[in-house]
């Protein structure tokens, strides 16, 4: 009789049986980004892969209004730097692709050009906000101009936009009804100063709960998502263990 073939001992599994890669994979399936999948060098780069085919918007340039920020933004900016203890009264819930997004009319996004959905308040929970809409649209074939005017711009922007330039996109828009792997549950500020902020997303997925970071800065008078050297727009997704003590829900 034939018996089953064992694994030497010591041998790790294979990486889609492993809960780390399981966790990420169903992040993906939120936002869309490529961090971490693929390993690529600058030498790939090409000129038709990088980010400067995207038209210009509202964030493009480099020089905003006096005040501070891009024409037509204004927000609510009154709370200064005080982390959020819950999620704004005003929250509510779209669909950018295959997932359901928090946004606020006070926190942002106040404006919307194209596809690209943006003006934030410089506070911390503006920064939340940002975390969670700026990755959600890189599902759909405007990536390009969200890329081009919500990621800081330098290597890892354009290690970025070569990676998502070789998936194909996931259009739906709001109300489509997509579902994806994985939902936002919550959040937490763990750094904050009015020109840098590092937010954890607690996502709820169907083995529990999980989280990933995302850093961003304050750039053109805006939150933008601030790429890592290998192209990822956010942490390695992990498995939160026990409570989510430290969070704050959305409560949904």
């Amino acid at each position: 009789m034939f018996t089953r073939k064992q694994r030497p001992a010591g041998e790790p599994e294979p990486y889609w049986k492993q809960r780390s890669w399981q966790l990420s994979a169903g992040f993906l399936a939120v936002v869309l980004v490529l961090g971490g999948i693929v390993a690529l060098t600058s030498g790939q780069d090409t000129g038709a892969d990088r980010v400067g085919a995207a038209p210009p918007g509202p964030l493009s340039g480099g020089a905003a209004a006096r005040n501070g920020r891009p024409q037509g933004c204004s927000t609510d900016d009154s709370t200064g730097d005080a982390l959020p203890k819950s999620p704004p009264k005003d929250v509510s819930w779209h669909t950018f692709g295959v997932t359901r997004v928090p946004v606020s009319a006070s926190a942002g996004p106040t404006r919307t050009t194209g596809d690209v959905r943006w003006c934030f308040a410089r506070t911390p929970l503006g920064a939340v906000l940002a975390a969670h809409v700026i990755p959600s649209q890189m599902s759909g074939s405007g990536w390009r101009a969200v890329a081009q005017q919500q990621i800081v711009a330098g290597h890892g922007r354009d290690l970025f936009v070569f990676q998502r330039s070789t998936v194909q996109g996931i259009d739906g828009g709001e109300g489509s009804g997509g579902t994806s792997a994985a939902s936002y549950a919550g959040f937490s500020v763990t750094s904050y100063k009015s020109t840098a902020a590092t937010v954890k997303l607690l996502l709820r997925t169907g083995q529990g709960y999980a989280a990933t970071t995302i850093v961003l800065r304050w750039s053109g008078g805006d939150w933008k998502v601030l790429p890592n050297s290998d192209g990822s727009l956010h942490s390695p997704v992990t498995a939160v263990q026990g409570d989510t003590n430290g969070y704050t829900l959305w409560g949904i």
